[in-house]
């Protein structure tokens, strides 16, 4: 037994006052640690989380907290081996501790490379385009984004005490805060295991990540305007904790993820002998089992046609009676225990209230066989179907959760009744629907999609390579409307953005071509005094700008290219069906005709630093071309992002063409890439 946990505090390992709370393994009922935070002071580690961490998380790019949170997580995959032994305590079996362990540490991955590919090299991130607000462009705005100055206060739940703190912590780094974790009792002597060894690896900056082993005493006393709440567990505590006056008089940002009566929805397509009702028997003894049903996420209401909901019941019970319950480390168990004896409690407790207006007809019994365990001793739970034959009048069902393996059928005679029973659970994270017919699929998604924050329609279709209902995943957002918190976590770069600040800065081009290090339309351009592809990256200035000679597009320039590429649209080939469409008044050049031309136009030809051209963004064509018109481009680098030890960076190029008139034909970005001064020596 490890005799007391530790708190990682002001970048050291302190033991809180006393002897603790005793925290036992839920397989046998033995002590593993103590636990207790009492003595610690909150303000300084506050305080320690904003001018230290904040600050040193600050001084590095997006790109490189991106580079820091791959680093960290080839880290933790070279440790998870012990991360998994002492996962067994906690009841997880090893398919239960790869979803914690594992998936925890795959979000800091997805999060590294979508911080490396989808944010710049820079310490602003800036929110859309431009916004044109003045007549002639002298005035203009331009939304950004940039790390709130204050901390990340973490408060987890039980049942993932690896992934429910990666999850937080990844996206939040990325924004350049600093977290504070508070885990759940319960099982936080595997959160501080893993805490230790990122602290040993000695990868995140001081101050960017402190542990707290027990409660939080005044923290929240101490909080202001900067900080953020990321909250993950009842929805009685989320709002106690929501009314606390510190965070209603700063406003403080808070998200929950709450209680979550999730629903799947078997369409009335799905009877049984198809693949979707064999794929809903099997998605729902998963979501039952899977981590002894300590899931967010999972299935409580199992919502099926009322003219097979036997057959249902039936092959449930069966399928749950394969399921083997035991000692999580055996490799003959499927499911272990619950997370502790006082949560199976709580669970039994909760079947009763259910029972009320369900019937119990699979388990609900506290004799049954257990492997390589002792019931007596460990927090084991039988999974438990319920079946209510009167959903629509019914309250229980729709209000109370059994956080373990249970779940309940609800009965349904048309789809707006399914779509009603779904509404009913007032707010979930997660739904799901299994059908063939993508009819019923839209009519189920478009009518519950309001309630839920994430669905997932699964059918033969997808279903081999379908992440299944209850998986989050850091691409998409993971919250929920209602009684599911109002919040949302990871999301991609939504998860980053909740840490910073949006703010709205108005000033000339100029300015905010410097602030936003992204060149705006009426801010400084100049001649490089060379052709701008004989620029290295760091020699390339944003404003470097190239105005071409012109060319005159004749007709055949158009007869040719629409020859050549097979392109002989009817306004490229035909004068008198060209004239009858309102856009032109004669025969027109090919869009690409255009940008091939103006690329012909800009191109410096000679090797050079720029290696290559790998797209365009946002290609507009403003009016038409006919023959006998000139191009000319513009071409003006635009913004700027080094990729950290490739040899090159990436180089967007914006890019106006213009007619005899001076008139805008086309617009776009060009990107390319471009050598380093490095990169360049070594091989020019």
């Amino acid at each position: 037994m490890q005799t007391k946990l530790g708190n990682l505090v002001l970048d050291r390992w302190v033991d809180g006052d006393g002897d603790g709370n005793v925290l036992t393994s839920a397989v046998d009922g033995e002590p593993v640690a103590s636990i207790t935070s009492a003595g610690l002071d909150f303000n300084d580690i506050l305080n320690h989380a904003r001018t230290t961490g904040g600050a040193n998380l600050r001084k590095l790019t997006f790109h490189e907290r991106g580079e820091m949170l791959k680093a960290l997580a080839k880290y933790l995959m070279e440790h998870k081996k012990e991360f998994y032994a002492l996962s067994t305590a906690t009841g997880a079996t090893r398919g239960d501790s790869w979803v914690d362990i594992d998936g925890g540490i795959s979000t800091l991955f997805v999060y590294s490379g979508k911080g490396r590919r989808e944010m710049p090299n820079d310490h602003v991130y800036l929110d859309g385009p431009p916004e044109q607000i003045s007549k002639n462009g002298t005035f203009t705005a331009q939304h950004i984004f940039t790390p709130k100055l204050g901390a990340a206060i973490h408060i987890n739940a039980f049942n993932f005490p690896c992934w429910g703190m990666l999850e937080k912590l990844a996206p939040t780094l990325l924004a350049g805060v600093p977290a504070i974790v508070k885990p759940a009792s319960s099982t936080a002597y595997l959160t501080e295991l893993m805490v230790r060894r990122i602290n040993a690896s000695d990868i995140l900056p001081d101050g960017a990540l402190q542990l707290i082993c027990g409660g939080v005493g005044d923290l929240f006393d101490h909080l202001n305007c900067q900080d953020t709440i990321a909250f993950t567990g009842s929805k009685n505590t989320a709002e106690f904790l929501q009314q606390h006056s510190k965070v209603i008089a700063e406003s403080v940002a808070f998200t929950a993820e709450t209680d979550s009566l999730n629903s799947s929805i078997l369409g009335p397509d799905a009877i049984p002998g198809t693949p979707e009702f064999d794929l809903f028997i099997q998605e729902v003894t998963r979501e039952m089992t899977s981590k002894a049903g300590q899931k967010c996420t999972a299935i409580r209401r199992i919502i099926a046609p009322a003219e097979i909901a036997g057959d249902v019941v039936e092959a449930l019970s069966t399928a749950l009676g394969n399921i083997r319950i035991g000692n999580p480390a055996s490799k003959d168990v499927d499911m272990g225990a619950l997370a502790s004896q006082g949560q199976r409690d709580e669970v039994r407790d909760r079947v009763k209230e259910l029972s009320h207006e369900a019937n119990v007809v699979y388990g609900g019994s506290d004799n049954f066989d257990v492997v390589d365990a002792d019931a007596n001793k460990g927090a084991f739970f039988m999974p438990t179907l319920l079946h209510c034959e009167k959903p629509m009048t019914s309250k229980s069902v729709h209000a109370v959760e059994a956080f373990g393996p249970v779940s309940t059928v609800l009965p349904y005679e048309n789809l707006d009744e399914a779509i009603e029973l779904s509404r009913l659970g007032e707010g979930s994270l997660a739904g799901s629907v299994v059908t063939n017919d993508n009819a019923v699929a839209r009519e189920l998604v478009l009518g519950t999609a309001a309630y839920h924050g994430r669905m997932v329609v699964i059918n033969r279709h997808c279903a081999a390579e379908s992440t299944g209902h209850g998986s989050p995943l850091p691409h998409l957002i993971h919250g929920g409307p209602g009684r599911a918190g109002g919040g949302e976590e990871m999301g991609g770069i939504r998860g980053v953005l909740h840490y910073m600040q949006r703010t709205a800065v108005q000033g000339s081009p100029e300015t905010l071509t410097a602030i936003g290090h992204r060149w705006i339309k009426g801010a400084d351009q100049h001649d490089p005094g060379v052709h701008p592809f004989r620029k290295t990256f760091e020699q390339l200035e944003i404003g470097d700008t190239l105005t071409t000679d012109s060319r005159e597009v004749t007709l055949e320039d158009i007869q040719h290219f629409a020859e050549f590429t097979g392109d002989t649209f009817y306004a490229h080939t035909d004068e008198e069906a060209a004239a009858k469409n309102p856009f032109f008044d004669g025969r027109v050049a090919h869009g690409y005709l255009i940008v091939s031309f103006a690329a012909g136009l800009f191109v410096d030809p000679d090797f050079g630093p720029v290696l290559a051209n790998y797209g365009v963004d946002d290609l507009r064509f403003a009016q038409p071309v006919n023959y006998g018109d000139t191009l000319k481009v513009r071409l003006c680098c635009k913004q700027k992002t080094l990729r950290a030890e490739t040899g090159y960076g990436e180089v967007r190029w914006d890019s106006e063409v213009t007619n005899q008139d001076g008139d805008v034909v086309a617009q776009y970005d060009v990107l390319t890439m471009v050598a380093t001064d490095e990169h360049w020596a070594s091989v020019d």
